[in-house]
């Protein structure tokens, strides 16, 4: 059953009448199809007005909603002969961030990504998708393997933002995701990367200087937190939506700033409700930047990766 998020409560009521409607009629010989179907009409068009003025707070939240796919979703729904690949080498395997070698439409990939997981334990797990040191280490070496053996990278950002936790930084988080993002602009072969949910500080983007960087309509990409920003700004964190309003964290905003370079189309009502859609989508995001970007040398690669990094922006 979907989660409702608060600025969604008048399409809830209207399905939780459906609900009791269909209750109530259970086992009579009543017919409610007319009533439902009027009601279901209703509930859908709310829903489509709802998520075409969504403000960047709403969207924030929308971007956040537990239910949305994470990346063992994406894995299994566009990627085919999936081999995980575990850790750094050098200290430990981060649940956090996940990657391995797989085949998107026949072409070979390297695939890299934030996991949160879906429950309470596997949440834990994962970290709730912040990656430690040893997480952007592991994915050091994936784009290392993949640049050694002419493989496109493919990555998918979703986290709040990397760990803060002491451990962390006695490790080198710093240099980790320095180092990270060092290796995604060195790299020569493509490289796609794609805001799935939240795009959080450093530690989005760690995974995310590519030479195209795609969004989902309702994702959110920033360098801090709404409520970090409006706590440092305005000593209340209370001020989140004015914050997430200043800093342009939508889809819209970062690609007319050149931030982005495609918006991917969510499923109305965002990618929780029709996780399927959302990933055929993405899918063919990417397998139509991957067409444009194989035919060109590692040299040039690099290039366009200086050249769009450079144009952020720029109006």
């Amino acid at each position: 059953m979907t989660a409702f998020l608060d600025f969604e409560k008048p399409v809830a009521e209207l399905q939780a009448r459906i609900a009791g409607l269909r209750e109530t009629a259970d086992g009579s010989k009543a017919d409610i199809s007319n009533e439902v179907s009027r009601i279901e009409g209703k509930a859908d068009k709310l829903l489509r007005d709802t998520y075409a003025r969504l403000t960047p707070w709403q969207k924030t939240q929308v971007a956040r909603h537990p239910d949305r796919p994470h990346f063992r979703d994406y894995v299994a729904g566009m990627v085919t002969d999936f081999t995980l690949l575990s850790g750094d080498r050098a200290f430990g395997d981060d649940q956090a961030i996940l990657g391995g070698l797989g085949r998107i439409d026949g072409r070979r990939v390297m695939i890299i990504g934030h996991e949160k997981g879906n429950d309470t334990a596997s949440r834990i797990r994962h970290n709730f998708g912040m990656g430690r040191p040893e997480g952007y280490r592991k994915a050091i070496r994936l784009m290392q393997l993949a640049d050694r053996f002419g493989v496109p990278v493919v990555t998918l950002v979703d986290t709040s933002g990397a760990f803060p936790g002491v451990q962390a930084e006695e490790r080198g988080q710093a240099e980790a995701i320095a180092r990270s993002t060092e290796q995604c602009l060195a790299l020569g072969v493509p490289m796609i990367s794609a805001i799935v949910g939240e795009g959080g500080s450093g530690g989005a983007i760690a995974l995310a200087a590519g030479n195209r960087v795609l969004m989902f309509e309702h994702a959110v990409y920033a360098v801090i937190s709404p409520e970090g920003c409006a706590s440092i700004l305005w000593r209340n964190s209370e001020r989140a939506a004015d914050a997430a309003e200043a800093m342009k964290v939508t889809a819209s905003d970062l690609h007319r700033l050149k931030v982005v370079d495609r918006v991917v189309a969510e499923p109305v009502g965002g990618a929780h409700r029709d996780p399927a859609t959302a990933i055929a989508n993405l899918k063919k995001a990417i397998g139509d930047e991957l067409d444009k970007l194989s035919p060109m040398t590692p040299q040039a690669l690099r290039s366009d990766r200086r050249a769009k990094f450079l144009a952020i922006g720029t109006l």
